[in-house]
């Protein structure tokens, strides 16, 4: 851990938590919106990556114990399982379906399977991006 840049290393504290959050919005306001899997993973990924610049790559990986390219799997087995899913229903490969719900404290929500699908997208592009700069960053 850089023992010298404590300015910098509280303001990421913040900043970062700041766009994660960010980036979720921009996640779940994807459907309806500009936004959604591959710039909400994108935000997410920058944040990781200034927590990066902030400390050493040790003290991330023990505040974020994530394999990577594991996390690519998973969003993988997310966008093509929801894709694969409509097949079982006959209709047309990424046919989405939704309805409204009535759910407590939230009220009247619409809920899509394209959702899922863009939480696939979300892990797929944090897990590469991730994978990445982490790979550069260690060979230097």
């Amino acid at each position: 851990m850089k023992k010298n840049d404590v300015i910098l290393q509280t303001v990421t504290n913040v900043v970062a938590f700041m766009i994660i959050l960010f980036s979720l919005q921009v996640f779940f306001s994807g459907h309806y919106h500009p936004g959604g899997g591959f710039i909400g993973g994108l935000m997410t990924s920058g944040a990781i990556v200034l927590l990066l610049l902030a400390y050493d790559i040790k003290t991330v990986a023990s505040i974020i114990p994530i394999d990577y390219k594991i996390l690519i799997g998973i969003g993988l087995f997310f966008a093509v399982g929801t894709g694969a899913g409509s097949l079982f229903f006959n209709v047309p490969f990424l046919t989405h379906a939704f309805n409204h719900f009535d759910l407590p404290l939230l009220g009247e929500t619409s809920l899509h399977t394209a959702v899922l699908f863009d939480t696939g997208v979300y892990l797929v592009v944090i897990g590469v991006t991730m994978t990445i700069i982490q790979t550069i960053g260690e060979s230097e």
